[in-house]
């Protein structure tokens, strides 16, 4: 394993914004957010966060809100653990564990608003089961969203894209917004100018992004609900 690598695993043993297998707080933490963040406050999760772009970059706006980057790979969470530190934002934790069990970390219909950045498309029809929106992990994310919850997709990908428009339609709840072209959308204003290490790439690649936000239960949904 190269150093540099093996030392940011190392600081994520020590540092309190991580959570990961042998640390105390990954059995405590539990079902039990106020004990991380000291206080009740709606939690919001980034799935396959990488380096935690939105998880650090949403936070600031958003100071009544608990945002939490998961990712298996503590390598790239170390940079978005590190930023967050940087910034001295109290309302930012990681997870190191794999996404289809995260339900285990969190209660029923607790989680506000789910964001997917950039996933990886797994084009393959062998991993239609490990795309993040397909029918099990909607499934999952229905149990974990608050009645008027959101789930946000953003891709450079059109297959997945398209794909996941038909499952949401098929398996899932109503599509408020969406577009083909986030950079010349008024739904642009969603991300606050973030962007993942990948998007930047892909904007200078001319590759246009698509984005879509689906809500739970159209029946409850209020605009209020939303933080946007």
């Amino acid at each position: 394993m190269p150093r540099r690598k093996l030392v940011r695993f190392q600081d994520n043993t020590k540092d309190s914004l991580v959570i990961q297998p042998g640390k105390s707080e990954f059995e405590t933490v539990r079902k039990n957010w106020s004990t991380f963040f000291w206080n009740k406050n709606p939690l919001v999760l980034e799935l396959a966060c990488g380096k935690g772009e939105y998880t650090v970059g949403l936070a600031p706006h958003f100071p009544d809100r608990n945002f939490v980057g998961v990712d298996i790979k503590g390598n790239r969470l170390r940079y978005g653990a590190q930023e967050a530190k940087d910034l001295w934002l109290k309302n930012v934790g990681f997870i190191r564990w794999i996404i289809q069990n995260i339900h285990e970390f969190f209660d029923p219909h607790t989680i506000e608003e789910i964001w997917i950045i950039h996933p990886d498309p797994r084009p393959r029809n062998s991993d239609t089961r490990r795309r993040l929106t397909c029918p099990r992990f909607l499934m999952m994310y229905e149990k974990l969203l608050v009645p008027w919850g959101l789930l946000k997709l953003k891709t450079d990908d059109v297959d997945l894209f398209t794909y996941s428009v038909e499952t949401l339609k098929n398996e899932w709840r109503t599509i408020l917004d969406q577009t083909d072209d986030l950079y010349n959308d008024s739904l642009l204003a969603d991300h606050f100018d973030i962007k993942t290490h990948y998007e930047q790439k892909f904007h200078q690649q001319w590759r246009t992004i698509h984005y879509l936000k689906a809500i739970k239960n159209s029946l409850t949904f209020n605009s209020q609900n939303s933080i946007y």
